[in-house]
């Protein structure tokens, strides 16, 4: 989005705003006026057409996609004395999840010039305490699941049942390896086509939280959602109810019910957590999903200007489209052969000095203060760090206009040429 700046540009160009239209706002409008602004209705509304847009039986809508991962952990039993595999490579909100469950994280190094996980490294990390892999659809590019599936029936003997639930027993018998946890928070409508067919995220993994954050391609301002695959001998309802519990205090009726004439009682059943989605908030994400299509199209627009130019100069980025692949196109993220992180801090203040909002996609997690605390060791995550010293993400939203991608691209390129 352009307007006037303070660099002497006469540009400002924000890196990730949200697209809300009149329309989201009558939605939400509507909701004030109904006297209904906590979880009902609408919430209920938007999981069932999340579910259908992705291909499963269920979904659930809460506060926040840390929420919906921390609670795929939890329904599946994963608990104190478990590992849980994540990559160096991803957002704090994968790793501390499986922290606030009380399972050890064990970190898995990158692919060499790639963000996504080294899948030998993976199924080496295997161990008889694995309990889950969570890959990371980092910028809305799929994971190559078919892979991480390989590797957990082949280290299928490893695996044994040891759940801290009743339910997570029972989901830990029914699929019966190592389960994968995917960390979909970019990914909305991203899709694959795995064995002859295109498989949405979300309907891959055996569960997958998205996140709905105000910088995600479809926000409700602040929030996420879990799905899963039907799991053999677990009715998804029974998931669903348990999902419903953990995220509202384990009580036995939701806000709408309790309210119905005569219906004030209920239970506690344990006393769990308060993660819901509020109607408000889903009355952002119905209009969001219906103009979804637009949206994604948009971003494919961005995305193939940027690609052209790009490639052009030798700058490599993720790559979003193929015959076989279909990205959310969630994040630009480019790296400029040759330069360390000094010469890309001083390529990020440049573009600042156009008006243009730049980010890095990310630090990995073990370089940071907390997760040094905790001893892990940046060092044993070269690929990792190569990655990222010379990594920058440009502004990829649909608020962005021909004009304003045009110029983002050329001032890149042209500051860039200078350190090449």
């Amino acid at each position: 989005m352009a307007g006037e700046n303070e660099t002497g540009t006469g540009r400002h160009i924000d890196f990730s705003p949200p697209d809300i239209s009149e329309l989201e706002i009558k939605e939400v409008a509507k909701v004030l006026r109904s006297g209904w602004i906590t979880t009902g209705p609408r919430t209920k509304m938007l999981e069932q057409n999340l579910a259908g847009y992705i291909g499963t039986g269920k979904a659930v809508c809460l506060n926040s996609a840390t929420a919906a991962e921390e609670l795929n952990l939890r329904i599946a039993g994963i608990g104190e004395g478990d590992e849980v595999i994540v990559p160096a490579y991803t957002y704090t909100a994968t790793a501390a999840a499986a922290i606030h469950v009380g399972a050890k994280v064990v970190f898995v190094d990158s692919q060499p010039d790639s963000p996504q996980m080294d899948y030998d490294a993976m199924e080496r990390a295997i161990t008889s305490k694995t309990k889950a892999v969570i890959p990371v659809d980092l910028g809305g590019v799929i994971c190559d699941y078919t892979r991480i599936f390989q590797a957990a029936e082949r280290q299928r003997d490893k695996f044994s049942v040891s759940a801290s639930t009743e339910l997570g027993e029972r989901i830990q018998n029914g699929i019966g390896r190592v389960m994968v946890i995917a960390d979909c928070a970019h990914a909305m409508g991203a899709k694959k086509k795995m064995e002859g067919s295109w498989k949405m995220a979300g309907n891959i993994a055996d569960f997958s939280s998205f996140s709905f954050h105000a910088v995600k391609n479809l926000t409700t301002a602040e929030g996420g959602a879990s799905a899963w695959k039907p799991v053999p001998g677990v009715d998804d309802e029974e998931i669903y109810k348990w999902f419903q519990l953990y995220s509202l205090h384990g009580q036995s009726k939701d806000a709408f019910s309790k309210m119905q004439l005569g219906a004030w009682e209920y239970d506690i059943v344990a006393p769990f957590y308060k993660c819901n989605m509020a109607d408000i908030m889903a009355a952002i994400g119905l209009i969001q999903l219906k103009r979804y299509g637009q949206l994604l199209e948009r971003r494919r627009e961005v995305i193939e200007k940027y690609d052209e130019e790009c490639d052009k100069l030798g700058i490599s980025h993720l790559a979003h489209y193929s015959d076989e692949m279909i990205s959310s196109g969630h994040l630009y993220i480019t790296r400029i052969p040759g330069i360390k992180d000094a010469q890309r801090r001083e390529i990020i203040l440049a573009m600042a000095g156009k008006g243009i909002a730049c980010n890095v996609h990310y630090k990995p997690l073990p370089l940071m203060s907390g997760y040094k605390a905790l001893g892990y060791h940046p060092e044993a995550y070269p690929n990792a760090f190569k990655y990222y010293e010379n990594e920058i993400t440009l502004p990829l939203h649909t608020l962005l206009t021909d004009e304003d991608a045009e110029y983002v691209i050329q001032q890149y390129i042209n500051i860039v040429k200078g350190y090449l």
